[in-house]
This record gives structure tokens, C-alpha cells and sequence, in this order.
């Protein structure tokens, strides 16, 4: 426990609130950059239209060595589910474009679906180009958005990244069945908990 501790405090200064980049969906946007075409671990081009269902897509902002995506991540697979369950996409982006020669290579990156046994989209943010459109800040980092592709909920996974059978609030769960349902979603907005994405910015 005292190891794991000191991994977080080593991740404080890239912890939590980084730069929005070019943009900041607010809810009721619509998605950008919907169309675009981004390697996916399986060898795809893949889009965010293409990995949309009939009731929206949720898009996670991750990556492959963060210890709060660690934390987060065996928790994607039970997520997709519930997503498929209720028709919706699910794609997750990997836009650490500072880091793309090493621990997020796009090689490294297949080993660790490999690895995790992911069962989802895990794809290229080639240039940070969606982190940088959606204000992305953090991995991870939760957008979803409705049938129309406007953004319905937007923040963290749930209320504890330590422990799923910890978890009081399980926030995009519950944002994907109202959302499926019809129904007014009750918690629209939460802040993320991650390390910053290390985005391209242009100067």
C-alpha cells in the first residue's frame, strides 16, 4: 500500500487539471472531428461515427501507463458491456503524443490490450487532434454523448478509482442507462482524476 502511495505522490505534478487545448465541449455540444480515421489496435482505421450505436458513444481519453488509468481500467471491459447492453459505442483514445516513441507507442499500446484483455476500440489520437477539439484532460477522461452526437455527460469513470467494490457513484453507468432510457441524466458534469494527456500543441 505505502509502494502504491508513493506512485501517486510521484504523479501529483501531472495529476489532474491539465491544459483544454483548442476546445472545451460544454454539454449540448456536438461531437468534432467525428469522421476522422484512427488506427485502432486491431491493425482498423476506425472513427468515432463508425464506433457510434443507435443510442450515442462513450469516448474515453487513456492511455497506457498512468497508475490511475491502472487503477480505472479493469473496470473498461464491465463498462463496454454495459454499453453494449444499452446501444451504446464505445471507443477509448490514447492522445499521448509526447509519449508516442515510448511507454504509448502504438506497439506498445497493442501489447497492453493485449495484455488487459480489452474488448473495445483502443485507438491513435494521432496528434492529440480529439484530446485537443474535446478539452480532454486527464487519463482517463469520460465524454458521452447522445444519438445526435451531442455531449450528455462528461467527467470521471466513477466515485472511487481505488476500489470498483468501493464505488457509491457510479456516474457513467448510470449517465449510459438514462441516457438509454429517455431519461433527464442526474449527474452531468464531475471533475476528472488522472494524469494530464501529454498532447501536441501547436504553437
Amino acid at each position: 500500500m505505502k509502494k502504491l502511495l508513493g506512485i501517486f505522490i510521484i504523479f501529483l505534478s501531472v495529476t489532474a487539471i491539465a491544459g483544454n487545448g483548442d476546445g472545451n465541449l460544454e454539454l449540448g455540444d456536438k461531437a468534432a472531428l467525428t469522421d476522422k480515421k484512427m488506427l485502432d489496435v486491431s491493425g482498423e482505421r476506425i472513427s468515432l461515427a463508425d464506433a457510434k450505436k443507435d443510442n450515442g458513444l462513450v469516448v474515453i481519453f487513456s492511455c497506457n501507463t498512468c497508475p490511475f488509468v491502472k487503477q480505472w481500467e479493469g473496470r473498461y471491459p464491465s463498462i463496454k458491456e454495459w454499453a453494449d447492453n444499452n446501444d451504446v459505442g464505445m471507443i477509448v483514445l490514447n492522445s499521448n503524443y509526447q509519449n508516442r516513441d515510448g511507454v504509448d507507442s502504438y506497439e506498445a499500446m497493442q501489447s497492453h490490450a493485449k495484455e488487459h484483455g480489452y474488448n473495445f476500440h483502443y485507438v491513435v489520437d494521432e496528434e492529440s487532434q480529439i484530446a485537443n477539439a474535446f478539452g480532454g484532460q486527464t487519463t482517463p477522461h469520460v465524454f458521452l454523448f447522445n444519438s445526435d452526437m451531442q455531449l450528455a455527460y462528461k467527467g470521471a469513470i466513477d466515485d472511487n478509482y481505488e476500489s470498483a467494490e468501493s464505488v457509491k457513484k457510479a456516474y457513467l453507468k448510470d449517465a449510459i442507462t438514462s441516457l438509454a432510457n429517455g431519461e433527464e441524466i442526474a449527474v452531468t458534469e464531475t471533475k476528472p482524476t488522472g494524469c494530464s494527456i501529454k498532447r501536441k500543441i501547436d504553437m
